[in-house]
């Protein structure tokens, strides 16, 4: 029960992220371009289009994070390979973030980049395949398990 909110939860809070991220990168662009802002001599319509651009690749990307956190609280199942992957990109992504906002906009945007960072590793972890519950994901399950071994290892006499 807990597992299906916290990944519906975070499906919540991805969607509330990527609609404030294309917010904030469309007040961007539109800023570039009215007040003609350029770096280096860069062309400013160009600085604008690629501001719009990147605000639509981070929206996409995590809309594509959202949906998979709610299939994932929908099924209760956990994520496919390819889910996996992009959850897990989602949380790096997430935790970079978290470490560069801390120093540009301060205690506050990392304190919600790494509660985001935080459902994402709850969900990712809550689902992760257990051993011999068939979903194939434990580690060695067609090996014979290892002997026992002494917690010290193995005790040899020192003299003769």
């Amino acid at each position: 029960m807990l597992r299906r909110l916290v990944a519906g939860l975070a499906a919540i809070v991805l969607v509330v992220e990527a609609a404030l991220l294309v917010l904030v990168h469309i007040v961007l662009g539109r800023t570039t371009a009215n007040q003609s802002m350029s770096i280096a001599g860069s062309d400013p319509d160009v600085m604008s289009k690629a501001t719009y651009v990147m605000g639509a690749g981070m929206g996409v990307f995590l809309v594509l994070c959202a949906v998979l956190a709610a299939v994932t609280a929908i099924r209760d199942r956990g994520p496919g390979r390819f889910g996996r992957v992009v959850l897990i990109s989602g949380a790096v992504t997430h935790g970079v973030l978290g470490i560069l906002s801390v120093a540009l906009v301060g205690w506050a945007a990392f304190a919600t980049m790494m509660l985001i960072l935080c459902l994402l590793v709850l969900t990712l972890t809550s689902y992760a395949p257990r051993s011999g519950d068939g979903s194939g994901g434990g580690a060695g399950e067609d090996t014979p398990p290892l002997p026992p071994t002494p917690p010290f290892g193995e005790l040899k006499p020192t003299s003769p």
